[in-house]
């Protein structure tokens, strides 16, 4: 059968033309293309270019009702939250997370922190290192902790193109994901991980999500990128969890607890 859900696509309340479509329009390519599930994922609310403000997401919610009425297809309700400090910290507050089906979180260079100290020593040194591609052996421990600490103390599904413009110890990372069954993505347009460091994922028993990460109608569920890696590592279909299936996410694991 193949990926049969996308959770990681843009709309355009990615403001600023970052996302090229609308909610119905990704909605109707999903469909087009055969899935089953897709999440609406736009950037957080710290990114002060292309995030989606606050005051706005309740349209978001609600578009997503009105689709939900009109396209045989499960629509969930979710974010790409910014990692905004090397504490861990995410541009979501717990109110903001009821909302959510699904909360997804990565790195991101144009991002608002909580203290003028971790937009320099965070934010702005990782920017560094991404241009210069170098990163330091206490700047990515650093960071490794900031993902540490994010999947601890958040209920976050997935974590977005890993290693990309913040280099972390990945087998530490996944060892936590693993920990806290949060799915590590493997993004339709970039890798940040060498083969290696997936394998070593794998090994250690994380289980992958296969994204688009869709800026435009056309793109969602093109995850070619991801696929290939899983083909050419052996990855089995069983550590994949939207190939043949879907996940449980967290969000459906406290309702049945409740």
């Amino acid at each position: 059968m193949g990926l049969i859900a996308d959770y990681h696509t843009h709309t355009k309340f990615s403001r600023h033309g970052h996302g090229k479509g609308s909610i119905e329009e990704n909605v109707r390519s999903a469909c087009a293309k055969g899935l089953r599930q897709i999440a609406i994922t736009d950037h957080g609310f710290n990114q002060p270019l292309y995030g989606v403000r606050r005051k706005d997401f309740d349209r978001v919610i609600e578009e997503i009702e009105e689709m939900r009425e009109r396209y045989p297809i499960d629509i969930l309700v979710g974010i790409e939250a910014n990692l905004i400090s090397s504490k861990g910290d995410i541009d979501l507050d717990s109110n903001d997370i009821k909302k959510m089906d699904i909360v997804l979180c990565g790195f991101h260079k144009i991002v608002k922190s909580n203290s003028k100290r971790e937009q320099f020593g965070f934010i702005f040194k990782n920017i560094l290192c991404c241009l210069f591609h170098h990163t330091s052996k206490r700047q990515r421990e650093k960071n490794t902790n900031a993902y540490i600490n994010a999947m601890r103390n958040h209920d976050i599904d997935i974590i977005t193109h890993l290693n990309h413009c913040c280099k972390v110890d990945v087998e530490k990372v996944a060892r936590v994901a693993k920990e806290t069954n949060t799915l590590i993505e493997l993004n339709g347009k970039r890798l940040g991980m060498s083969d290696k460091e997936i394998l070593k994922c794998y090994e250690l028993g994380c289980k992958f999500v296969i994204n688009s990460d869709a800026h435009s109608p056309k793109r969602v569920g093109e995850c070619h990128r991801g696929l290939e890696a899983c083909l050419r590592l052996r990855i089995p279909d069983s550590a994949v969890v939207n190939y043949n299936s879907l996940p449980t996410l967290k969000k459906d694991k406290l309702k049945k607890r409740s």
